[in-house]
């Protein structure tokens, strides 16, 4: 029976089904159809989803509760989005409901970005590592960032490069093109003081201090540096503006010169950003003739410096802001503190050092160490140990003390770094 089923005959009644009835024999049956009032609304497949009916209040209540991770990609869902993400309003109800942490931005000069989270511990210092999404917009270049200064102003971080700044949000990623500084520099000073950002050094040709107003998107010459400083740090703490390290260019005569850089490789200047004037006639020489390697300011409003003498380093803070005033409690001067504890033997002979600082929080004080062989000393590089990279420290500020947190991982070992809250 089966296999009779099967038999394409079996199949004549399907086939016999198909042809019409004839239709003097076919009985029409009613089928009822139901018809829409005439009123009655079509929905149109255009209209605005539900959620555009939100108001912003409670719209802004629900992104604040979108975990970190997930935010990159929602200012591209409409524009109403990025306009509520871009908000103060925003922010602050992010930070009402506990979801803002002090973190350490790292930007690298192949145009990547870390958010380093710190989780402090009495002991100890753990560190959260995610990645953030940075597009460099047109016209701009990795390599105008090789040697960037990364400065937080608010809740947004600026990358000023050679030639190029470039404005990045660390919740979301955004990044925007910004003017660029007036004279092209390379491995100079950078930092904020109040809602301003002022560098200085990094090229022979001028002695200009440059001020940025975020607001208007433009530079200007504010004051003329005492000295033209290359490869130095900044920072700002009380209302100073600090220019620390790096060696003279610009000299007048060879031996002139050679007196000059020693002079600036251990030594800072201080700018009183309110009157543009330079608060020392003569900079404030780091003690023991160190070299300074890297400097911040941090929540205290002090000053701090990593110096590098050779075969260790040492780590001091300002005392006394941007006034006069020789080493001491009394009239203010360099205190020391204890000292970053680096692998023993990375730092020697022939080695290069380079500390990225920055004060995370109001207690706190990061530095990515980097050390590397100068060229024509790799053999007695490898002797003192070899290259330490992307080495993560945290210093307590209250506690005095120096924890380790994990290495910065491969690609992000000479990254620009600033403390921003995510």
């Amino acid at each position: 029976m089966a296999a009779e089923s099967c038999h394409p005959r079996g199949l004549s009644w399907f086939a016999r089904s198909c042809i019409p009835a004839d239709p003097a024999r076919h009985t029409a049956v009613p089928v009822p159809i139901p018809v829409s009032a005439p009123d009655a609304e079509v929905p149109d497949p255009e209209t605005e989803p539900p959620i555009a009916a939100l108001p912003d209040e409670l719209l802004l209540e629900i992104l604040a509760r979108v975990p970190r991770a997930s935010l990159p990609p929602l200012p591209a869902v409409c524009r109403r989005f990025a306009s509520l993400l871009a908000s103060q309003a925003f922010l602050h109800l992010r930070r009402a409901r506990g979801r803002l942490r002090p973190c350490l931005l790292a930007v690298s000069s192949s145009s990547r970005a870390l958010l380093l989270q710190l989780h402090a511990s009495p002991s100890s210092c753990s560190l959260d590592v995610a990645a953030l999404p940075l597009l460099l917009p047109p016209p701009l270049l990795p390599h105008q960032f090789a040697h960037a200064r990364a400065v937080a102003v608010g809740r947004h971080v600026y990358l000023v490069g050679r030639g190029a700044t470039l404005r990045v949000d660390p919740l979301t990623g955004a990044a925007r093109a910004c003017a660029p500084t007036l004279f092209p520099r390379s491995k100079f000073a950078a930092a904020a003081v109040g809602a301003r950002i002022y560098v200085a050094g990094g090229s022979a040709r001028t002695a200009a201090v440059e001020e940025y107003d975020p607001a208007a998107d433009a530079w200007r010459v504010v004051a003329e540096a005492p000295r033209r400083r290359y490869g130095c740090a900044g920072a700002g703490a009380g209302g100073v503006f600090y220019v620390a390290g790096g060696v003279a260019v610009g000299g007048r005569g060879a031996s002139a010169a050679l007196v000059e850089a020693h002079a600036c490789a251990g030594s800072v200047d201080a700018l009183h950003v309110a009157s543009g004037a330079w608060a020392w006639a003569r900079p404030r020489a780091v003690p023991g003739g160190g070299c300074v390697v890297g400097a911040c300011g941090a929540g205290d409003g002090h000053l701090y410096v990593v110096a590098s003498h050779a075969v260790d380093l040492s780590f001091w803070r300002w005392h006394g802001g941007g006034g006069g005033g020789s080493r001491g409690s009394g009239g203010g001067g360099w205190v020391a503190l204890e000292a970053p504890p680096v692998p023993r033997g990375a730092v020697g002979l022939g080695v290069a050092v380079r500390v990225a600082m920055a004060g995370v929080g109001a207690d706190r004080v990061a530095a990515v160490v980097n050390v590397a062989a100068v060229r024509g000393h790799a053999a007695a590089a490898a002797a003192s140990g070899g290259a330490v990279e992307g080495l993560v420290l945290v210093y307590d500020i209250g506690g005095g003390r120096w924890s380790r947190a994990p290495d910065l991982p491969p690609g992000f070992r000479r990254a620009a770094c600033a403390a921003v809250e995510c």
